[in-house]
């Protein structure tokens, strides 16, 4: 529908639309009014909606894909996350988000935070909620890691994306956080993608271990089904028989989704490699083969870490890792987000 298209234009294409026996979902994608329908009418139907007042345009899409198609949106879609000083995704910038995999402490977060403000960082990343493969592994903090992210974002004005991972959850996550991000274990919890999409926030959805192009963006399409056109897709390493890195790296499904959908693609070099000296030639590839971010383990004190300590970064190793990647996004095109205005030294 049209940007200005009224509510009496709206009702009648719906009519026009279940009398002919399809049932059309309304949602509001880019601030324009979309009618989803399943099933494929007649070219006749198509050609009468298409004249209807207040119709901009029919698109009719192959397959199951289709609000994250790039046949239904051609051009590449801009996710901004934050308010005021915004970071976005899907624009000429490279925006590198970076953090600790998990929030353990007060001490702990001010560390990491400090080192990847001066690092170039343009958001904070950290766990409150950890889903873990044992039992007995660090879960994490919970509503108390909750509240130390947001004194952080308080701290340094950095945006903060963190996971959620039960639909009971989504309400008091979205309150202390700029982005919700949905892990790979829960790349197909379709209650808590709807619960996410409704949720008003941007959303990082990672893709299954073990997940196809396809159904990571079916994932994606049931988020924005809800309404939520801000999804950030996260490739994070498929499983992989060879046990020298702790998953595979498929920087050909980056390449592959940039293809089919308009969403920005973005890669995680951590959780994929598991090894601190596979992070930068990996960021390095990523950015190099069209991804728009990455999402980078910070530690400041990897050794005692309560998750993931093996794979990150310290903070003079992100800062060495930044800048060989500038030289890297210029050659592609394209600059690195700078950092925001809004400095530890202002606070």
């Amino acid at each position: 529908m049209r940007p200005r298209a009224t509510r009496e234009q709206l009702d009648f294409v719906v009519g026009l639309l279940q009398h002919h026996g399809l049932a059309p979902v309304s949602s509001t994608i880019a601030d324009i009014m979309t009618l989803i329908t399943e099933g494929s009418g007649t070219p006749d139907l198509a050609a009468a909606v298409e004249k209807s007042p207040g119709v901009d345009r029919v698109v009719v899409v192959p397959g199951a894909q289709r609000l994250t198609s790039r046949v239904f949106r051609p051009e590449d879609t801009r996710v901004k996350v934050g308010s005021g000083a915004e970071t976005v995704f899907g624009g000429p910038e490279f925006a590198v988000i970076a953090g600790p995999c998990a929030v353990e402490s007060m001490a702990q977060m001010n560390a990491v935070a400090d080192a990847v403000v001066a690092g170039g960082a343009v958001m904070l990343r950290g766990g409150a909620f950890k889903p873990r493969t044992s039992p007995y592994s660090f879960q994490g903090l919970g509503l108390a890691g909750l509240a130390l992210l947001a004194e952080q974002r308080r701290r340094t004005g950095l945006p903060v994306v963190t996971e959620v991972v039960t639909p009971g959850d989504v309400e008091c996550v979205a309150e202390e956080s700029d982005m919700l991000q949905i892990g790979t274990r829960n790349m197909q919890n379709f209650d808590l993608l709807r619960a996410a999409g409704a949720s008003g926030r941007p959303v990082l959805l990672k893709r299954g271990m073990a997940a196809t192009i396809e159904e990571w963006l079916l994932a994606a399409e049931y988020v924005m089904h809800m309404g939520n056109g801000d999804v950030v897709l996260c490739e994070r390493g498929i499983r992989g028989y060879d046990r020298g890195t702790r998953f595979t790296l498929d920087l050909s499904a980056v390449a592959e989704a940039k293809r089919l959908t308009h969403l920005p693609v973005i890669v995680d070099p951590s959780h994929s490699t598991g090894h601190p000296h596979l992070v930068g030639p990996m960021s390095l590839a990523a950015a190099s083969c069209g991804a728009d971010g990455l999402i980078i383990d910070v530690h400041t004190d990897a050794r005692n870490a309560l998750c993931d300590g093996a794979q990150a970064l310290t903070g003079d190793e992100f800062s060495t890792l930044m800048g060989r990647l500038k030289p890297v996004v210029e050659a592609v095109g394209r600059t690195l987000s700078p950092p925001h205005s809004h400095s530890l030294a202002q606070v």
